[in-house]
């Protein structure tokens, strides 16, 4: 990411250092000079919220290094952090509050913003000023939406439903986080908060497809994720839950497939493979399912033979049975 951060060295103005000369055209978001903002990419959206939990990327740099003391875009999956309690710089918290989701940019932080006066040895040196490279993939605003599921259902029920609809969408969005990071169990949890703030709603008539749109993609969620969990029942229950809103909805159908093929029910799975694939015949997921299913229900019918052929044939001595 620090690509663009030795050409600072080449810009005019004798006698002064890199990050000195890089500074000059920086913004001052701190009010002291003490972090100061270059906007490489423009973002979009709102502003990043003071209890957010963010996902970003990022690389600290010291004054004519090219190589990062500390950086976590080696990682295939950031971590999410959550601002005042996993983002130790003070420097780094005020630049995020600056920026919106997608935004790519480079700060200059004092070391007042950064490692103080003594520096964090061996690494950063005394009274070091450090550049940052930021990128904000997303952020989550996990202070109202946990506002929000404290509350009673009577208490709930007072708000307009777009709030209980962006809530439940929040939760719904830490879930599918944690599942990225395979973090199965907890995913769940943040899933069923979504769908009981969603079934404690009535919504009037008008406005109730918009729980229902909602509720759908929760059902889907939960029923992948208990696959994940192998726990099957579960998954068939929720696929079957998603397919009353939605009874032609693809992903529902496979998943339900899925669920039946691993309770081995293989003409059940058969039955939502088919139906899965009708709605998308181009589908290669619901297409190796359906060659999966046909292995599964060959072996299947082998050792059922078998054991038939066991059953029925001859014994040892050559006698069959009911013979003196």
């Amino acid at each position: 990411m620090h690509s663009n951060t030795r050409s600072p060295g080449a810009l005019g103005g004798s006698g002064l250092s890199p990050y000195q000369r890089l500074s000059q055209r920086m913004l001052d978001i701190s009010g002291d000079r003490g972090v100061l903002k270059d906007v490489i990419r423009e973002g979009a959206g709102e502003l990043v919220t003071p209890d957010a939990s963010v996902l970003v990327k990022y690389s600290g740099y010291l004054e004519h290094m090219d190589k990062p003391f500390d950086s976590n875009c080696f990682r295939k999956t950031p971590r999410l952090m959550k601002l005042g309690e996993d983002i130790t710089l003070w420097g780094m918290e005020l630049g995020l509050l600056s920026m919106r989701r997608g935004e790519l940019a480079r700060f200059l932080f004092k070391p007042t913003y950064a490692y103080g006066t003594l520096g964090c040895p061996p690494l950063i040196p005394p009274n070091t000023t450090v550049l940052f490279e930021i990128e904000l993939l997303d952020f989550l605003d996990s202070a109202e939406s946990d506002k929000f599921c404290a509350l009673s259902a009577e208490q709930q029920s007072q708000f307009p439903l777009q709030k209980v609809l962006k809530v439940a969408a929040t939760e719904r969005e830490f879930g599918n986080y944690l599942f990225r990071q395979n973090r199965f169990y907890d995913a769940k949890v943040r899933y069923k908060r979504a769908l009981l703030l969603l079934h404690r709603r009535t919504a009037a008539p008008e406005e109730q497809h918009l729980v229902e749109t909602a509720k759908l993609l929760v059902f889907l969620n939960l029923s992948f994720t208990y696959l994940k969990l192998e726990r099957p029942t579960m998954a068939l229950r929720y696929g079957e839950q998603a397919l009353i809103i939605d009874q032609k909805n693809a992903k529902a159908l496979f998943r339900c497939g899925q669920a039946c093929l691993l309770m081995t029910e293989y003409q059940k799975a058969r039955d939502f493979l088919v139906r899965a694939q009708r709605e998308q015949p181009f589908n290669h997921d619901i297409n190796n399912e359906l060659k999966k299913l046909a292995s599964y229900y060959r072996d299947y019918m082998d050792k059922e033979r078998e054991m038939c052929h066991r059953m029925f044939a001859p014994g040892d001595n050559g006698s069959t049975v009911g013979e003196n």
